[in-house]
């Protein structure tokens, strides 16, 4: 039976939809069999997705050195529907910014907190101006993520 990631990732720029895109390309490498990966917008993405998966992928901006508005209305409309349903869920983290991103960060990990969800790695945080190294990196991440769910690691 194959295993469900979720990447719910804010892409208001080309090139955060490059990351958002390499994180899916690593998560969909060839080697990496038996894990779906369904790629969504904070709009887009439900309480359902969160529930079906086995594990997420969260990517947001850093927006006056806190989340996305955008992943903040995820949140907000799935948290109560996923409290209690989801406890223990591995998630990642990645985040774009100019700055250090430490608020962004924990506006995030105060949210999945409540969740009660488990990191299973530090945060990836981007900062500075663009690099294309950024893009490595990202699909990195979604290879770790994917690698792990399919070996059963997490």
């Amino acid at each position: 039976m194959a295993k469900q990631l979720l990447i719910v990732a804010h892409v208001p720029s080309p090139n955060t939809r490059h990351l958002r895109d390499a994180v899916v390309a690593g998560a969909a490498r060839p080697e990496i069999a038996d894990v779906a990966v369904r790629a969504l917008t904070p709009f887009e993405a439900s309480a359902d997705d969160v529930l079906w998966s086995d594990a997420v992928i969260l990517g947001t901006t850093e927006n006056l050195g806190y989340m996305s508005g955008a992943l903040k209305d995820f949140f907000d409309r799935t948290y109560y529907s996923c409290l209690d349903k989801t406890e223990g869920k591995p998630y990642a983290l990645y985040i774009r910014g100019r700055h250090d991103g430490t608020g962004t960060r924990r506006g995030v990990e105060t949210i999945v907190t409540g969740l009660r969800w488990r990191a299973v790695q530090p945060p990836l945080i981007l900062r500075g101006d663009w690099q294309e190294s950024f893009i490595a990196q990202c699909e990195e991440l979604g290879a770790l993520m994917a690698a792990s769910l399919d070996t059963g690691i997490i």
